[in-house]
């Protein structure tokens, strides 16, 4: 196994776990529409994640693990948008710094779409 497919495997991994450990985290990043299934959307998209990590360890589910991981940095685009808009909110970490990640989730597709090559 290549160490890019590994290291993408291990992040997603990693992430979703992280929905289950620190799911107050989570929910706090969620858009206010979504606000009140805040809770059961952090644990769908940590389940996504996992799912995710482990169809790009298999050779026949890194195709569904390449559209599947790119729909949801897609889906979890809205929280990271709500983080930098309320940036007030999360005094740990400078506005900039929340503004600065939006263009790194293209940076992780791109990951995405090169671990999952053939």
């Amino acid at each position: 196994m290549s160490a890019r497919r590994l290291s993408l495997a291990l992040f997603w991994l990693c992430a979703g776990a992280m929905h289950f450990i620190a799911p107050r985290s989570y929910d706090a990043i969620m858009p206010r529409p979504l606000k009140p299934w805040a809770r059961q959307i952090t644990y769908a998209s940590g389940v996504a994640e996992i799912a995710g990590g482990v169809a790009v360890l298999h050779p026949r589910g890194r195709r569904f693990a390449r559209w599947w991981l790119l729909a949801t940095l897609a889906a979890v685009y809205p929280a990271n948008i709500q983080m930098a808009l309320d940036a007030e909110r999360y005094a740990r970490f400078p506005a900039w710094a929340l503004w600065a990640r939006l263009p790194l989730q293209f940076v992780a597709a791109w990951h995405v779409w090169r671990g999952t090559e053939a």
